[in-house]
């Protein structure tokens, strides 16, 4: 109760309208939208957990599953809230925010509908497409197809719809340990902020600065010493991969330069990245899954995290080691803009000398696993 007091004492002191201008004029509005995301999110995580617990919406434990007992979900909800309260309050909206915004309340209400009644993994793959069409239709469109290839914009279109798949389901499958999924919520929402400054983007740093802060202030009640009191959930899973997602697509990461715009953003998610086409491709090799359907509906205990743990990491150990590496790859993208192709190729190199380590170590958890 204590420290439910004191978080919303300090949303009170965020919303005095005095604080936010002398932040603002000290060069601190990131830090403000941060702030505020996060008490936003912290206040609203007792309430949802409430809620949660008096519907009935529990996760409850299972042979694919690490927790032991019947865990409350919704905590996206949280989260959701945290950043769409911050961006309502303190931003205008540009046309193609407002595509991915709307985008990512659909995939949000989805995912609270799959949170609480199962969904079949076809109905929740056509609502994130249906996020996907909605940015789209907002001019939230990649344009790494030059257009003196044929059937660029429809080309586009399809590259576009599929980054927002891929890594709005990266993110959701790595979902499967305390604190990872908004952990990493976290550090590639700061990174887009550090490189959206970088080039000159203020208002994309100012979208991340809100995002990572919700990430942040749900952080707490799911990464703690006793357990989580909390999951994400497959809509806070799904809505932080698809708004990072929309974030790069909103992006202009190198001027003339499409191969180094589109690696700035793999780069920063090139853990989830990685990891969803490593286990695709594990699965397939190995004959576990046949068709799409198959693979959309397929469980088990094959990622990135489940397979340090089975090297003898703690949750814990495996949770900050993802961190690390997470960060480390991303720090990468930050040295692109500036980078001569020569320094770019031995980046590049470095980025894949880190992958292929992590390959070698989920090797060694398979084998062990097998």
């Amino acid at each position: 109760m204590i420290k439910r007091a004191l978080t919303l004492a300090f949303l009170g002191v965020l919303l005095v309208p005095a604080v936010k201008p002398w932040l603002v004029v000290r060069g601190l509005r990131w830090a403000y939208l941060a702030m505020f995301a996060a008490a936003a999110a912290a206040v609203s995580v007792p309430l949802v957990r409430a809620f949660a617990r008096w519907r009935g919406v529990l996760d409850q434990p299972s042979a694919r599953k690490v927790h032991v007992v019947p865990t409350p979900l919704l905590g996206g909800a949280a989260v959701y809230i945290g950043f769409a309260v911050t961006v309502l309050i303190n931003f205008n909206f540009s046309r193609e925010l407002k595509g991915v915004a709307l985008g990512a309340t659909l995939v949000v209400i989805v995912g609270l509908l799959d949170d609480i009644m199962d969904l079949p993994a076809s109905v929740k793959l056509l609502g994130q497409l249906g996020g996907a069409a909605i940015a789209m239709a907002y001019g939230a469109v990649l344009t790494i197809i030059p257009h003196s290839v044929p059937f660029s914009n429809v080309l586009n279109i399809l590259v576009t719809a599929l980054w927002f798949l891929t890594v709005t389901n990266a993110l959701q499958f790595l979902d499967g340990i305390d604190g990872l999924a908004a952990g990493l919520g976290v550090i590639t929402a700061v990174l887009f902020g550090i490189v959206a400054l970088q080039t000159r983007q203020p208002y994309l740093m100012f979208l991340a600065a809100a995002l990572g802060g919700a990430c942040a202030g749900f952080l707490p009640f799911n990464l703690r010493p006793g357990g989580a009191s909390i999951f994400l959930g497959d809509a806070g899973a799904s809505f932080i991969g698809f708004t990072l997602a929309g974030l790069a697509v909103m992006g202009e990461w190198a001027e003339k330069n499409p191969v180094v715009a589109m690696l700035t953003p793999v780069l920063i998610l090139a853990v989830p990245l990685f990891d969803i086409a490593f286990v695709g491709v594990v699965r397939i090799v190995q004959g576990k899954v046949h068709t799409l359907h198959e693979w959309l509906a397929y469980t088990g205990k094959d990622h990135i995290h489940h397979r340090f743990e089975r090297m003898g990491f703690s949750k814990r150990q495996t949770v900050f080691l993802i961190f690390f590496i997470a960060a480390t790859l991303g720090l990468s993208a930050m040295l692109l803009k500036e980078s001569t192709p020569r320094e770019a190729v031995l980046i590049l190199v470095q980025a894949a000398c880190v992958l292929a380590i992590v390959a070698v170590l989920e090797g060694v958890g398979r084998g062990r696993h097998g």
